[in-house]
Order: structure tokens, then C-alpha cells, then sequence
């Protein structure tokens, strides 16, 4: 007789999707098999753990498939799966929304920090995308007012849902339009951003699944990656409270460029913030003519 063939078991899947991944250069494997098979199934990923020897049925292993057939063919998970989680919660995610980075959660860390010595601080959060900035500090800083701005209304559809979605719908007014044009009559204590900083020269050279799969609208930042951050600067001299500070996200190799841009715009850089991998990430910025506070 013959032997009858193992059966897809969890661990099976995932030890099979992970050599597969691998040898396809994926940076993630295990992680990416994981999250995908956890929608697949859908669980938690965490629940994979205590269900290593459940035997998958034929239409769970058939969601998966295809899952994986998607993902090798260049698709991101975040949108295979339809979210991605930021700052402890789970954000949708579309193709008109740049998918959320963990480096951003710098970006939130420190906006926490100088939201907080506020009594009731105004934010805006400039290019909100998926809504993940402006719900993780509405989710965090009870006393703020968040309000968050796109140019894009596919963007800000996902961002209004997300923020509906998680209980912060009251919490967080979105506007649509260019930079700072639709709030030019607040007077805000706090602009945080994460602007489109990619070279334009750049993003044919980007990894597929982010060049082919994410807006370009949220990558290209113009020839030298720094407009959207030069306009943004412009655009918030004249109304950002006494004291008030800027908060920028930049790209690898940008802080000297970053440095420069808003030094022409009138502010002083109060320091800048690095990520986990030791590079530069976050600008913190307040008008030349104000005191720098630590």
C-alpha cells in the first residue's frame, strides 16, 4: 500500500510558504506566510501558534494559495490582506493609500511627547493617507483636536472609514486638498507629516511591489525628494501658533537637504530624531524667531 501523503497542517503550510518565500528573496518570509495565512484562516496571527497541528480544509488552503500566488507575483500583503497594523491597530488598506511604515511610529512618538505638555493642543496631520497618524495620536492624546488633510478623496475615504472603524471617528476631521490649503484657517500648535520624500529619479528603482502597487502621488517628492517638505514649510509659517512646531518625516541621505530647506523657510531645526536602523527619520522644527525648547 501506499503511504497516504502528510496532511497541510499549519505548520506544514507555513514551513513550506517560508522555503518558497525565501528562495524567491523575499526579506519576510516567515513573517509574510504567517500574516497570510492567518487571513486566510481568519485568525489572529498569534493564534497559529496553538494551532501548529490543525489540519487546513481544502477552501482555506485554496484562499491561501492563492494568497501566495499573488504575493510572489508582486502584490504587498498589506493589500493582499486588506490592512496592516500601526501603532497597535489595525489600519485597511487600498491601492490609493501608501501602506504605513513601522519608521512613521517615530514620527507619533514624538508628536505624543510634545502634544502632551499641551493643554489642548490642535494637530494636523498633512498627507494623512490611510488616517494612521492622526487616529494613533487621536487614539493617544484624548485632550487634541486632530485634524487631518489629502489631496486625494480615494485616501481620505479609507482614512475617514479607519478612523470610524477604530472609535475615533468623532476624534479626527478630515479635510480634502493640497498641503495646507484646506486649513489655512486654523491656527495649529503641532503639523506633523509624511510627505512624498522619494526622488522622482528613484521610483523606477523601487522595489516592485511598492513602485507598481502604491500611489505614486504619496512616493514622489520631486527631483530632489524635498518639494512637498519645501512647500509644506512655506505654507505653514504663517500659521502655525506662537511656539508651534513642525514635524517631518524624511528619506535615507536627507538631512542635510531637510536642513537647508527649512533653514531658507525661516525655522530652526531643534533636532533630528533616528529610527531603529540609526538613520535620520524625523525633522523637529520651530520658526527661527521662537525660542527652541528641548
Amino acid at each position: 500500500m501506499t503511504a497516504a501523503p502528510d496532511p497541510w497542517t499549519v505548520a506544514r503550510l507555513l514551513e513550506w510558504t517560508t522555503g518558497h518565500f525565501q528562495a524567491k528573496g523575499m526579506e519576510s518570509p516567515r513573517l509574510e506566510a504567517e500574516i497570510l495565512l492567518a487571513s486566510a484562516l481568519g485568525i489572529r496571527r498569534i493564534e497559529l501558534y496553538v494551532r501548529h497541528d490543525q489540519v487546513v480544509d481544502a477552501p482555506g488552503r485554496a484562499r491561501f494559495r492563492d494568497m501566495v500566488r499573488r504575493r510572489q507575483e508582486g502584490a504587498p500583503v498589506a493589500h493582499i490582506v486588506g490592512k496592516k497594523e500601526f501603532y497597535s491597530l489595525d489600519f485597511s488598506v487600498t491601492p490609493a493609500t501608501l501602506i504605513p511604515r513601522p519608521d512613521t511610529e517615530l514620527l507619533v512618538d514624538e508628536a505624543i511627547r510634545l502634544a502632551k505638555a499641551l493643554p489642548s493642543p490642535l494637530v494636523l496631520d498633512i498627507g494623512t493617507g490611510t488616517g494612521c497618524v492622526a487616529v494613533a495620536l487621536a487614539s493617544r492624546l484624548p485632550k487634541a483636536r486632530m485634524v487631518a488633510v489629502d489631496i486625494s478623496p480615494e485616501a481620505l475615504a479609507v482614512a475617514r472609514e479607519n478612523a470610524r472603524r477604530l472609535g475615533f471617528g468623532e476624534r479626527v476631521e478630515f479635510r480634502q486638498g493640497d498641503l495646507l490649503a484646506p486649513v489655512s484657517d486654523l491656527r495649529p500648535d503641532l503639523i506633523v507629516s509624511n510627505p512624498p520624500y522619494i526622488p522622482t529619479a528613484d521610483l523606477a528603482g523601487l522595489e516592485p511591489g511598492v513602485r507598481d502597487h502604491e500611489p505614486k502621488l504619496a512616493l514622489d517628492g520631486g527631483p530632489d525628494g524635498l518639494r512637498l517638505i519645501e512647500r509644506l514649510a512655506q505654507e505653514a509659517m504663517p500659521l502655525l501658533a506662537p511656539g508651534g512646531k513642525l514635524l517631518v518625516e524624511i528619506g535615507a541621505g536627507q538631512e542635510t537637504g531637510a536642513r537647508e530647506v527649512l533653514g531658507r523657510a525661516g525655522y530652526s531645526v531643534e533636532t533630528v530624531l533616528k529610527d531603529g536602523g540609526g538613520h535620520p527619520r524625523v525633522v523637529r522644527a520651530v520658526m527661527a524667531s521662537a525660542p527652541a525648547q528641548g
